[in-house]
């Protein structure tokens, strides 16, 4: 028997609609390129995005067709997250972090027709358009007087030509199948070339249902929210759509991500809430303690990205009496898995008991299960012992990758995280290991099996291996383990050197370590266990 129940389908138009019409004059404040502080609301940014749509029909732009950005949190990257989206179209964040031949492969894989993109990354992309054929429209998130005269880019739309002229033009947002996709991100936490999560509408509004609960980040139409993650990052958590669903106060920082910068914004707008990786927290607070400023709004914080140290947690709770959300995710998961909430037997522990446990990734949300598999394939106890490869299924997990001709990365329906950790008996898991050894940094991935691979085309080289090490900022480091060939030299610096221009900046290890043999095990690989095991007493040259 069907339940007698209305029929309408979960569309991301519909956020932007009821921010509109019940919250319109929450504001929504960024911090542009051009640096003044741009102020704005919910009903403005709906014009706005209807103003998109109706661009991208001027233009011919498809349903289902990709649309890339290239930007920083702010209110028109905020348009686009709605216009492109809402239309049908499929809203595709470019990660500016990248390698310049990287981002023009990931275009030319996702065939994007269309590239928008902030003027801090013009030098991207006067490096990319010759390499991206599938680009037909590259639009300039500026004013028309600031767009570059440059012989060297290719023809280019202003953000505000491009949509100035459909304003007061009426236009009803399309209603279709709440599965069709709505946006996609692009990983490299595996090795080879990056993939790509292709969200639904179903699962983007599911997992803005989910966020919003009071156990999650508890969000709500009082609070003033920063994401400081980049909403090139798995679309900033998803707290784009969030803040729309509760109708809160909405503050991009743009490009400012330094700690004085952050600070200021947040205590000129009355952040309550911001969510954002270790490193950016550190840089705020590093800022923060010799000036002895304090927060005077700031509630509470989502950490990711990458395991929060536990001084971090001390401070933030301690020194500035602000609760920090312990969270962890994947991109594969849109991304939210877990959050660090405590239960209402915990708020009877000591703080140093309770410490012990948001020290940990916390537990599921409604909408995700989570399983941990020993070697043999069994599903292991949730004892907070026993520890094993970790699984997650649910409705904002990927069931495949876009245009994979691998295979389903699913095992009998369950998706297999890469990560290693135990469940404890309330439910919370904590990482103790990465099956495949990439290494997180700064709340990036970083390939070991890439880095490895660099080093092993230098001539001198005839073994490398590559591991994460402990960094008081930075959370890991890569350092890059090697063995020389007979009568050949090398120096730390030549082969750091080696690769410039292969691999991101940021992706360059930290250390050479030459070794006269590397431990392999009997089927042939490199026991990279043993190894880390080898070199425990090492410590990274700090800078």
């Amino acid at each position: 028997m069907r339940g007698l129940m209305q029929g309408d389908h979960l569309l991301i138009s519909s956020l932007i609609e009821f921010a509109n019409k019940n919250h319109g004059d929450a504001e929504v404040i960024s911090r542009r390129v051009e640096g003044d502080i741009h102020r704005s609301n919910w009903a403005t940014v709906s014009k706005r995005s209807k103003q998109v749509a109706l661009a991208l029909d001027a233009l011919n732009v498809g349903t289902g067709t990709r649309v890339a950005t290239l930007a920083w949190n702010g209110y028109r990257h905020l348009e686009l997250y709605y216009g492109v989206s809402g239309s049908q179209r499929v809203l595709h964040t470019l990660n500016p972090r990248l390698l310049a031949d990287q981002i023009a492969w990931i275009i030319d894989h996702a065939q994007d027709q269309m590239v928008c993109f902030d003027m801090t990354f013009v030098p991207i992309i006067k490096a990319i358009h010759k390499s991206c054929p599938c680009v037909k429209h590259w639009i300039a998130l500026c004013d028309e007087s600031a767009l570059p005269k440059d012989s060297d880019l290719p023809e280019l739309i202003s953000y505000e030509g491009w949509i100035k002229g459909f304003v007061g033009q009426s236009y009803a947002w399309p209603l279709f199948d709440e599965n069709t996709a709505s946006s996609m991100c692009y990983t490299s936490g595996t090795t080879g070339h990056p993939k790509a999560a292709l969200y639904s509408h179903r699962s983007t509004i599911l997992h803005a249902f989910a966020t919003c609960q009071t156990d999650v980040f508890g969000l709500s139409a009082k609070d003033s929210i920063l994401p400081v993650v980049p909403m090139f990052h798995v679309n900033a958590w998803g707290l784009p759509y969030a803040c729309a669903m509760v109708g809160a106060k909405l503050v991009f920082p743009g490009p400012g991500l330094d700690g004085k910068s952050v600070y200021e914004l947040m205590e000129q707008e009355g952040v309550t809430f911001a969510a954002g990786v270790p490193t950016v927290w550190q840089m705020l607070l590093n800022y923060m303690a010799p000036l002895g400023f304090k927060f005077s709004t700031l509630k509470r914080t989502i950490i990711g990205g990458s395991a929060c140290p536990p001084a971090m947690i001390h401070s933030f709770q301690d020194q500035y009496s602000v609760e920090v959300l312990h969270a962890w995710g994947m991109t594969e998961m849109s991304p939210l898995g877990t959050v660090c909430t405590l239960k209402n037997k915990h708020l009877k522990l000591t703080r140093e008991e309770q410490m012990k446990i948001r020290l940990k990734q916390g537990r599921a949300l409604y909408g995700v299960d989570l399983k941990i598999v020993g070697d043999s394939g069994d599903e292991l106890p949730h004892d907070g012992v026993a520890f094993g490869d970790l699984y997650v299924k649910g409705p904002w997990v990927i069931e495949n990758y876009y245009r994979n001709d691998q295979g389903s990365p699913l095992i009998d329906g369950w998706f297999p995280t890469g990560d290693v950790a135990t469940i404890d008996l309330d439910g919370f898991i904590q990482i103790t290991d990465r099956s495949k050894d990439v290494i997180k940094s700064g709340g990036e991935w970083i390939s070991s099996i890439e880095i490895e691979n660099i080093a092993m085309s230098h001539p001198s080289i005839t073994m490398a291996a590559c591991i994460g090490v402990a960094h008081p900022k930075w959370d890991e480091r890569p350092v890059v383990v090697v063995v020389l060939r007979p009568e050949r030299t090398l120096t730390k610096a030549e082969l750091l050197a080696f690769y410039e221009g292969k691999i991101a900046k940021w992706q360059v290890p930290d250390d050479v370590i030459f070794v006269e043999n590397i431990p392999i095990g009997a089927t042939g690989k490199m026991l990279k266990t043993k190894l880390r095991e080898q070199l425990k007493a090492y410590a990274l040259p700090i800078a």
